[in-house]
């Protein structure tokens, strides 16, 4: 499909994935890639790394205390001779066993199991043990299929960044563009999301909103197409937008929405989820590695759905041979130089000297 902006630019676009199903089979085709689990000791997260297996999505190394999980892996009907096992201690130790595999090239994706985010998150952006890159704002990506909804449509950051301001929503979008790149869409529609659609001075959402479309027409966001600022409404469905003659390339049919803040995104999504029937996939993007990032609560079904999108990701990366990152991550890993903490819910550990 062929895209004319305003400003008659033509891009081109393959159409997004409508169901997560398919976004399963995609990956399913690509073959199984090497998965990390820290603290595998739940029945959900064994029982998904068995179907995950069963399906060619993933060779698991399970990671965590090995008198919890070895029983429940029997209960989930999951072989230890099929999966690696590595011992840990607590949650903390878990999670770092399970980001020393991605560095050390023997795992291409990290999954959190059964630990707190918090725990999990600061493992991951340890300056001189995690999995953060130069130059990358770490960002949440929930991919959404909504009942009635003709496309699949993701929404961040609502789980990272709880205030961003203008760069940094900025890195967030684009991360977001990416990670579409990554599961077919050339070139996505970004909707940066207000209460209204005009630039309201009162409404600092707007500004950054108008801020970002005309960065996005410099080059300074890359791969798509970038409007706003525009209501929920306004985004997703044709009907508001032809109604309140809103001229737009994104309005109606946006496959992005950046969200103002942390809060709005969380409320967004949950409320699609719960109360809109709608089925969710979950990752963090800006990492050495993509990393599954769903809650203990989720089902199986939004944990295969992650691990199919994870890899996906791993898949465009671009990793050496597609097949981990080894010594060379090693050489290029090191603390971005922006401060993370200005945005992030967790107080991060300094890096030693």
């Amino acid at each position: 499909m062929r895209l004319q902006t305003e400003s008659g630019v033509t891009m081109t676009s393959l159409q997004s994935p409508k169901t997560l199903a398919s976004l399963v089979a995609r990956a399913r085709a690509k073959g199984p890639v090497r998965v990390a689990v820290a603290d595998a000791a739940q029945e959900v997260v064994l029982a998904t790394m068995r179907r995950a297996m069963q399906e060619g999505l993933a060779e698991p190394h399970l990671v965590g205390p090995r008198a919890d999980i070895e029983p429940l892996a029997g209960a989930a009907g999951l072989g230890l001779d099929a999966a690696c096992l590595h011992g840990s201690g607590g949650d903390a130790d878990a999670a770092g066993v399970a980001v020393r595999l991605v560095r050390d090239g023997k795992a291409d994706v990290v999954m959190k199991g059964n630990l707190h985010t918090d725990v999990f998150m600061r493992v991951l952006l340890d300056a001189n043990t995690g999995l953060r890159v130069p130059d990358k704002r770490v960002s949440h990506l929930f991919l959404l299929e909504v009942p009635g909804h003709e496309r699949l449509i993701g929404i961040t950051d609502a789980a990272i960044n709880i205030a961003p301001d203008l760069a940094a929503k900025a890195q967030i979008c684009q991360n977001a563009v990416d990670a579409f790149h990554a599961i077919g869409v050339d070139a996505p529609r970004a909707a940066v999301l207000s209460a209204v659609e005009t630039v309201t001075a009162s409404i600092g959402s707007t500004l950054d909103a108008a801020s970002l479309t005309l960065m996005a027409r410099r080059g300074q966001i890359t791969g798509a197409l970038v409007d706003g600022p525009l209501a929920f409404d306004n985004a997703v469905s044709p009907r508001a937008v032809a109604e309140k003659g809103i001229v737009s390339d994104v309005a109606g049919c946006a496959d992005i929405l950046l969200v103002p803040d942390l809060v709005s995104g969380n409320m967004l999504a949950k409320a699609l989820e719960y109360l809109g029937g709608a089925k969710a996939a979950a990752v963090a993007l800006g990492l050495a590695a993509p990393v599954v990032l769903t809650s203990r609560a989720d089902t199986e079904e939004t944990r295969i759905a992650s691990l199919a999108l994870a890899s996906l990701l791993w898949r465009s990366s671009g990793a050496p041979g597609a097949t981990g990152m080894g010594k060379e991550l090693h050489r290029t890993l090191r603390a971005a130089p922006m401060a993370e903490a200005d945005c992030h819910p967790l107080p991060l550990t300094k890096a030693k000297k």
